[in-house]
């Protein structure tokens, strides 16, 4: 199946009239979201620690040039909007993994 076309869930109606998936139904939607989630934040992970490569480390090992300072390539709005990115995206995987909206 192309992952663009839609699909019907079957599930019905619980106590309160509110639908109700399956449980595996729901498991697999969880993990789903949860692994983008976490997909988002490694690629934001990533693009923050590539701001560092060469400017103030050289692989694991801080290159003497880090004394003078850090200034993102990508200017720093964007970098803190990295940042918060990251926050935003593992505050809502484990608010997930917790059980809440």
């Amino acid at each position: 199946m192309d992952k663009s076309e839609l699909s019907v869930i079957a599930g019905g109606l619980g106590k309160r009239g509110e639908p109700e998936l399956d449980p595996e139904v729901e498991l697999r939607h969880l993990r789903n979201l949860t692994t983008s989630l976490l997909g988002n934040a490694l690629g934001t992970w990533s693009e923050i620690y590539s701001e560092f490569e060469g400017a103030v480390n050289y692989g694991p090992l801080l290159r003497p040039e880090a004394k003078a300072g850090f200034v993102p390539r990508c200017g720093w709005p964007e970098f803190l909007e990295k940042m918060w990115l990251l926050q935003h995206y593992l505050n809502h995987a484990r608010r997930l993994c917790e059980g809440r909206d």
